[in-house]
């Protein structure tokens, strides 16, 4: 298998066009104005790799309090007419007591003006939805003290607040008329064929003496009472629409809001497994909403997720189910631009979150009732689809994970099977489209550098685009300027039955092949994710990096965007062929010259904390090991945890009769006599998905071995640590436990 190396000045990679299911394709030799925007933006971002790269040595090395100064660039969209984009900025103001805000920036898409600030408030302004003709702006902001919508005008001014509701509204869309709003809500579903004001009037009168009371007791009649880090309890999330009407000062009017999804189901997915870019949206004619909804029954162990119809008018409790033939997961629908078909994605493996997600093309009305067979775009290509939109009205524009990367792709309608991929480097995301589609946005992202908001511009062919673009938000340009940033380098090594795995090498500032180097050996989470040549603000391989060690990142079997075969290959089989891939990519960096064997540690999440679980009984490679949320006891997490699906898939059903062994098997709790590596324990009070019991048998088990160990506990923290101070607190403590057991170079 060849060997990839990303480097951000390769500017023919970014310039190739590649295909799966295509043998070549003839690129058109005129130059488009979007040829020569873009090429002026790839030379800027060259010539800036190159000083970064002659400057390396002037600049410093990433700290943690670097994480708390970057700012957080999310959710853009492109105006209707693609001239302008709005997006998202959150910035933290007090780490200490974590304190943030986010405001809402807006750009010229051609890069003509620099970015301006539209709002700018001190809560949280997000989620902004430009209104069909352009002059208006729809956002949740909790600047009146809760979640609510609110608009304002495209050159700013005043903010009008235009919904009040006591259970909040969020995930605010336009009908295509501009006539209506539709939002979610968590209501109590009883209350809900009561007309708004009685209904809204009950659910604050419940939740307000919940809060009085000095009784806190909860009380659960049904699986899927928690979902990650809070607590469902018997509120069922609903779809509402307002009216829109101009005032006579010409400020857009809401009427009050009508739950159009009554009754005791979800409209929108309680979990965030199936949770896409869009899980509703208005049919062509605006008349009705197409949503994402969760299962009818058997919600805590069954994946299947429909695509449902009902009208804006409301009055209905029967939801017209749109892809019942389908017993696995459906979603994310998005119609064509003249209102003919309708694209989404689906599963077919029922019970499997991780199945591939293919492209569904079915014809509609311009209500947005199915008048034909739903039909796959995809079905013998080996990518599972991210995100959906339309270029024209044959041309879909998609995303999906691809070797450590999340690149562009396309499909045509009339050519099933046959997909286009830009190759790029890094991660895209959040992509929005101009109603022309001939202006795309997107959320761009790599290990060097967070998210910022790119444009790439179509002509006549994705041929001519330019992947990543230009940099229309700039917003941690200076930051970054400071800092000096590796480049990952990504090699492929020989895993289990000599199937390759890709595997990222990250070397610390000031690195010297001259010198020997502790290795850092991160496992991901998932099983079903990946290690992508991307940013995060939670395990950031950098910041590791930075320590002074060399740090590894493998994607093992099970890992994503490597075949749907290789994904499959976890299921049952946690401890087999993905352990093995695991060892022989230590065994590739025991290798080289440059690594320090004697000083080798291992960390992950999640799944990376089962695998260090499983490290502990099974090597003694590492002098330590940093497990966060890891499963520990297959028993226990099966009958702790939420998603009931994961486990029963995972296993071939729940830990009872047949299905016995297969929970058994790799279980690390089995492997306690053989533990003796030092370990660092975290896990959170509010972790619904690997419930903290886990972290309490571990430490319990190892303590008891008289094996040197440490159990960080978080109570206000889930899955993840993700308030400021407690980060800062999760960074300090892990690398001080490491330079106790593993010290790293000085940099």
């Amino acid at each position: 298998m060849r060997r990839l190396r990303f480097h951000r000045s390769i500017a023919l990679y970014l310039l190739m066009s590649a295909f799966i299911g295509r043998p070549e394709f003839a690129r058109s030799q005129q130059t488009s104005p979007a040829q020569t925007l873009a090429a002026a933006a790839l030379t800027q971002f060259t010539a800036a790799s190159s000083v970064q790269a002659s400057n390396s040595m002037t600049r410093r090395s990433l700290t943690v309090e670097d994480l708390f100064k970057f700012q957080r660039v999310a959710a853009p969209q492109v105006s209707p007419d693609g001239s302008k984009v709005v997006y998202a900025i959150s910035e933290i103001t007090d780490s200490q007591n974590n304190k943030s805000v986010s405001r809402l920036w807006i750009a010229a898409s051609d890069g003509s003006s620099p970015a301006r600030p539209l709002t700018n408030s001190t809560a949280k302004d997000n989620n902004p939805r430009w209104s069909p003709d352009g002059r208006w702006i729809l956002f949740e902001s909790t600047r009146s003290g809760s979640g609510q919508l609110w608009i304002i005008g495209v050159d700013g001014g005043e903010a009008k607040q235009l919904t009040t509701i006591s259970t909040d509204a969020s995930g605010g869309i336009w009908s295509p008329d501009g006539k209506h709003v539709a939002f979610v809500s968590a209501v109590f579903p009883e209350f809900s064929t009561k007309p708004f004001s009685e209904s809204d009037a009950a659910n604050k009168a419940r939740m307000d003496a919940a809060a009085a009371s000095p009784v806190k007791a909860k009380v659960f009649r049904r699986l899927f009472y928690r979902h990650w880090d809070s607590y469902v309890e018997d509120k069922r999330q609903h779809l509402f629409v307002v009216d829109i009407t101009m005032n006579s000062h010409g400020m857009p009017e809401a009427s009050a809001p009508r739950d159009v999804t009554p009754g005791d189901r979800d409209a929108f997915p309680t979990s965030t497994t199936f949770s896409a870019s869009q899980d509703f949206c208005f049919s062509p004619d605006s008349s009705h909403l197409i949503f994402n909804a969760v299962p009818a029954t058997d919600e805590a162990w069954s994946t299947n997720y429909d695509l449902c119809r009902v009208p804006v008018s409301g009055g209905t409790t029967s939801w017209e189910t749109l892809t019942a033939e389908n017993m696995a997961a459906d979603g994310l629908p998005v119609f064509s631009p003249d209102g003919s078909k309708l694209a989404y994605r689906r599963q077919r493996k029922p019970g499997y979150e991780a199945d591939k997600w293919e492209i569904i093309l079915v014809s509609v009305d311009r209500s947005g009732r199915f008048t034909g067979p739903p039909a796959s775009l995809s079905a013998s290509v080996d990518l599972s689809f991210d995100e959906i939109v339309w270029k024209n009205n044959s041309e879909l524009l998609v995303t999906a994970e691809f070797e450590g990367t999340k690149p562009l792709c396309s499909l045509n309608t009339a050519r099933p099977n046959e997909v286009r991929k830009v190759p790029s480097v890094g991660t895209l995301t959040n992509l929005s489209i101009s109603r022309d589609g001939k202006v795309l946005v997107c959320n761009h992202a790599r290990l060097t550098y967070p998210a910022e908001v790119f444009r790439v511009q179509l002509e006549e062919s994705l041929a001519d685009s330019k992947v990543p673009g230009a940099n229309l938000s700039r917003a941690n340009e200076k930051l970054l300027a400071e800092l000096n940033l590796p480049e990952a380098e990504s090699v492929r090594v020989p895993g289990a039955d000599g199937v390759p795995m890709q595997m990222w090498i990250l070397k610390p500032p000031g690195f010297s092949a001259e010198k020997k180097w502790p290795l850092g050996y991160l496992v991901h989470g998932g099983p079903q994710g990946a290690w992508s040549d991307g940013w995060s603000f939670r395990w950031n391989p950098q910041i590791w990096a930075s320590q002074g060690y060399v740090i590894a990142a493998p994607n093992p079997r099970g890992s994503t965007g490597f075949g749907q075969l290789y994904t499959d290959q976890i299921s049952g089989d946690w401890g087999g062929r993905c352990y093995e891939d695991l060892m022989a990519g230590v065994a590739h960096m025991e290798q080289q010259p440059w690594i320090d064997t004697s000083r080798m540690f291992s960390a992950g999440a999640s799944f990376g904390g089962y695998m260090m679980n499983l490290f502990q009984g099974k090597t003694t490679k590492f002098k330590t090991l940093v497990t966060h949320c890891g499963v520990y006891n297959f028993d226990s997490m099966y009958a702790t945890t939420e998603e009931l699906w994961f486990d029963e898939y995972e296993h071939g059903g729940p830990p009872w009769g047949e299905n016995r062994h297969s929970y058994e098997q790799h279980s690390p709790h089995r492997l306690a006599a053989s533990f003796k590596t030092p370990m660092l324990i975290i896990h959170n009070d509010l972790d619904f998905r690997v419930p903290v019991s886990e972290g309490h048998q571990l430490f319990t088990t190892l303590q008891r071995l008289g094996v040197p160990s440490r159990f960080i506990n978080f109570p206000d923290e889930g899955h993840w640590v993700t308030k400021p101070a407690n980060s800062r607190y999760w960074h300090n403590e892990i690398f001080s436990w490491l330079k106790q057991y593993c010290p790293p170079n000085p940099l």
